[in-house]
């Protein structure tokens, strides 16, 4: 059975993102949200315990599958490529990942290549 893991805060998750070339800061539908390009990255709900991140809407329901604790999808979002991410309940590397690879979407492609050359990996 996993460990629980402690809550995630909205400035956790915007430290580890401004590790991520090219992240803005900004808002939308009035809470807090990040951006890429001027591209919508992630924002937190009004609840301030959830963070809508895109997914590829083919693989939402295997995220979902695989991490049930942690994510889910609301009625209202079921026709957008997002996934919703409880924080409180999900482990900073899920939240990491879901992130990163929404930014490697979204990020120019030369960024992305020199980001992962930097870290030494090879092309995703």
């Amino acid at each position: 059975m996993p460990s629980r893991t402690r809550a995630l805060s909205w400035s956790e998750v915007c430290a580890f993102v401004e590790t991520l070339p090219g992240i803005e800061e900004g808002t939308s539908h009035g809470t807090p949200a990040l951006r890429v390009r001027r591209t919508f990255l992630a924002r937190l709900r009004e609840d301030g315990d959830t963070l809508a991140v895109p997914v590829d809407l083919e693989e939402r329901s295997f995220l979902i599958d695989a991490h049930p604790d942690a994510l889910f999808v609301t009625e209202h979002y079921e026709r957008w490529p997002l996934v919703l991410v409880s924080l409180p309940r999900a482990d900073a590397a899920l939240v990491r990942e879901l992130i990163e690879d929404a930014w490697s979407e979204r990020a120019s492609k030369r960024v992305v290549d020199a980001w992962l050359a930097e870290r030494g990996e090879a092309d995703r």
